[in-house]
């Protein structure tokens, strides 16, 4: 097992663990929020199961109250009616049940006044008037509820008789008043934090709402779209009052629980973004780290090569003075060279190397004529490039050639040493593109961008750098792209590298 396939391996182990791990935390999370919810929800349905009982109390207080007014209409129709009979000068009646009937009301306001609204007399008022005081403004249209009663006093003269509702009851219409508006308040601003709204029998005219985001009635629209919100989601209260009419209440979860609903995805994206920028931060640094331990171990591989390479050229020019018809010398210098180049590839690692304009066309035949010599004869080359045409790209010719014997290299280990290397050049909106094809064994597609991976290999003694230090020059160092552009099994692998022309 390789250095990749064991990476990849630990990869899927832990990301496998930190799915289960995640998993779990999120089912216990939203097991809590559903028993929340659920608990919520039995809150509000109290909530609206005391507002229907406390509504059928309020209900039943305003029947009583109805009943009652009736009865006091009654009373003030009676007391009217034995007014007129007594002040009726015409009637021959027995006035004494008359005046019981008067002298017994304490409670019911009553005004005697002329056509001119001169007060005569007045009753059970919290003000007494004199006579003469006009029957005028407010006074005048608190006693206008009822048709006042003409008094005919002579053929001449008719007075007129104003009565209201008993102090008793008009006290007891305040209260309930009162009693109806605390209703309507302690619902709207209600402990549950329930969003309510109450409307008129139309169901779109609001009375008065609370625990929403609304400031005042005038946010008719937002209003509007809470009610088609409250009614999909709760059948309206409907309760009826005297002065009210019919009213609807309408609710809705409180902003809690929709809140506590959205915990679990929230939780979801902030694992995700904090797993994402841990991942980021991770990458970046085994990256330098990475960098860092190309760059050292470029450098260090250059330092000790250089030291016997020195020695080698002494020893040649040794061999040269004592054996100078030596035909194996020229090889030998030719491989010093080599070596020479090599050197200077690592010692260029981990620096900004310098590009210079490069005929790419003259390199290319260059790096072939070394590996042809240096392979064996059943490997063919081919160079396939734009006739009587120079191509000059900005270069670092040793690490460009460097990344070209990589290719060819492992070309020729997936030939097992018999084939055919095709490297064919062409220019396309001013970039250049160079395709390696060999005929090998191919790659799987599921590998095309796995074979760039530092340790990836299919060699039993290999490291799996060639290609990813092929990468980091192209890209890091040209600025140009590395891909695998196309691969069939048992028949071939091609590999383009896309350079620009400036």
């Amino acid at each position: 097992m390789n250095l990749y396939t064991r990476k990849k391996r630990w990869k899927i182990i832990l990301a496998t663990m930190a799915l289960i791990i995640i998993s779990a935390s999120i089912y216990y999370t939203n097991n809590l929020v559903n028993k929340f919810a659920d608990e919520e929800r039995n809150q509000v349905r109290m909530w609206a199961d005391a507002v229907e009982r406390r509504a059928s109390l309020m209900q039943y207080t305003e029947h009583f109250f109805a009943e009652v007014r009736e009865q006091e209409r009654g009373r003030v129709e009676l007391l009217a009616k034995a007014y007129k009979r007594l002040l009726d000068g015409s009637t021959t009646e027995d006035l004494n049940f008359y005046l019981e009937i008067i002298s017994e009301n304490t409670s019911i306001p009553i005004i005697v006044a002329d056509v001119d609204d001169n007060i005569l007399l007045s009753k059970n008022l919290e003000k007494p008037f004199r006579r003469a005081t006009k029957l005028e403004g407010k006074l005048k249209e608190d006693f206008s509820s009822y048709t006042p009663l003409p008094i005919k006093i002579s053929s001449q003269r008719s007075d007129l008789l104003y009565y209201r509702e008993s102090i008793i009851f008009s006290e007891l219409k305040r209260v309930l008043d009162d009693l109806v508006s605390s209703f309507l308040t302690d619902i709207a601003s209600n402990s549950s934090s329930v969003p309510v709204i109450i409307t008129d029998s139309t169901g779109k005219n609001v009375l008065q709402f609370g625990n929403l985001q609304a400031h005042n009635e005038e946010d008719s629209v937002f209003l509007q779209h809470q009610i088609g919100l409250m009614r999909s989601e709760n059948t309206p209260i409907e309760i009826t009052f005297l002065d009210f009419g019919k009213t609807y209440i309408y609710y809705k979860s409180s902003p809690l629980l929709m809140q506590m609903q959205f915990f679990p995805l929230m939780q979801i994206l902030i694992i995700a973004l904090f797993l994402l920028i841990a991942y980021l931060l991770f990458s970046y640094a085994r990256k330098s780290e990475q960098n860092q331990v190309w760059a050292g171990m470029a450098k260090e591989t250059a330092h000790q090569i250089g030291t016997p390479l020195s020695s080698l050229i002494a020893w040649i020019e040794l061999l040269k003075m004592s054996h100078n018809d030596f035909e194996g010398i020229k090889e030998m210098e030719k491989d010093v060279e080599r070596l020479e180049t090599i050197t200077e590839r690592f010692s260029k690692i981990g620096s900004t190397p310098i590009l210079e304009p490069s005929d790419l066309i003259a390199l290319l035949e260059e790096t072939i004529q070394y590996l042809r010599v240096r392979t064996s004869k059943k490997i063919t080359y081919d160079l396939i490039v734009p006739v009587g045409k120079k191509i000059t790209l900005p270069l670092n010719e040793s690490l460009f050639q460097w990344v070209i014997e990589n290719l060819c290299k492992n070309a020729i280990d997936a030939m097992n040493g018999y084939g055919k290397i095709q490297l064919e050049v062409k220019e396309e909106n001013g970039h250049v593109m160079l395709d390696v094809s060999d005929t090998g064994k191919g790659i799987p597609k599921s590998a095309f961008t796995s074979v760039f991976q530092p340790g990836f290999t299919s060699k039993k003694r290999g490291w799996g750098l060639g290609l990813s230090l092929a990468k980091r020059i192209i890209k890091d160092y040209h600025n140009g792209k590395i891909f695998v552009r196309s691969s069939v099994i048992n028949e071939g692998t091609t590999f383009r590298i896309v350079l620009k022309k400036h």
